[in-house]
């Protein structure tokens, strides 16, 4: 009896893991299709921070590129931030990326916060990282860049751009930056954080270690608890708010800006 009671939670637990799976496949599938994120002979770089989220997505996107079309390449690259205390496995991430068939590169910036005040440090520290990622994408001679944001991470941004810049904006799942003359790519647009969170779990991906000093300077968590209360009060709560985005009507808004 208790070999069978055994079997059974293991067949049971089993399930649950390939219907995680498959629920993340899909959503990733439907964000690519939809949004038009992946074209023939695109050469990405993805950036890797050694979190959940862009370890999942550097996991998907290099099963993708080997089976299905558009046929893609990909070369996963992590920014250090020279004066910030985040301390990055730089072999873990390696032979992550490596097993996975993807090249991988390490750089490394800084930023001086008090370069620009009217900037947040949070801002400056990503927006640093970035124009990195943009470097070492053109002199890989990439088209496109990966960034591991969920469906999660863009509707908190939806949130806090209302709350404190007064903008209804948010992170696009493409985004084509002419300036730079590169593409930024959400693939995992529609997954959603808790599944990444089970998927982590699942892989046993390891965590890394942070240690920032302008962290508690961020909304972002407590946007994160907006987020969750408003679900709680509507369980479709999000695909509301995503479906917001495309449901502007205009007719119903004030054309000049109250004070």
């Amino acid at each position: 009896m208790y070999f069978c009671g055994c079997l059974a939670q293991k067949m049971e637990k089993n399930s649950d893991e390939i219907k995680l799976v498959r629920r993340i496949e899909k959503r990733f599938v439907k964000g690519i299709a939809t949004y038009g994120l992946l074209e023939e002979d695109d050469k990405i770089l993805v950036g890797l921070s050694g979190g959940k989220d862009s370890l999942a997505l550097l996991e998907l996107l290099a099963r993708r590129s080997r089976i299905y079309k558009p046929r893609f390449s990909l070369v996963a690259a992590h920014v250090s931030m020279k004066n910030i205390a985040y301390e990055s496995d730089l072999e873990y991430l390696r032979l992550f990326s490596e097993n996975l068939g993807v090249p991988f590169v390490h750089c490394e910036t800084s930023f001086d916060s008090s370069s620009d005040k009217r900037k947040s440090p949070c801002f400056l520290c990503s927006w640093n990282r970035r124009k990195m990622l943009f470097t070492v994408a053109k002199d890989l001679k990439c088209n496109k860049i990966a960034l591991g944001h969920h469906m999660d991470d863009i509707l908190e941004t939806l949130l806090m751009n209302m709350t404190f810049q007064g903008a209804f904006s948010t992170m696009p799942p493409r985004l084509v930056m002419r300036k730079f003359d590169m593409t930024i790519i959400r693939p995992m647009c529609l997954i959603h954080e808790s599944d990444l969170e089970a998927l982590a779990r699942l892989r046993e991906y390891r965590k890394q270690v942070k240690k920032c000093p302008y962290e508690r300077e961020s909304h972002r968590s407590e946007i994160k608890s907006v987020l969750q209360a408003l679900e709680r009060m509507n369980p479709e709560a999000r695909y509301s708010l995503w479906g917001s985005m495309n449901n502007i009507q205009k007719d119903l808004l004030p054309e000049n800006g109250a004070d």
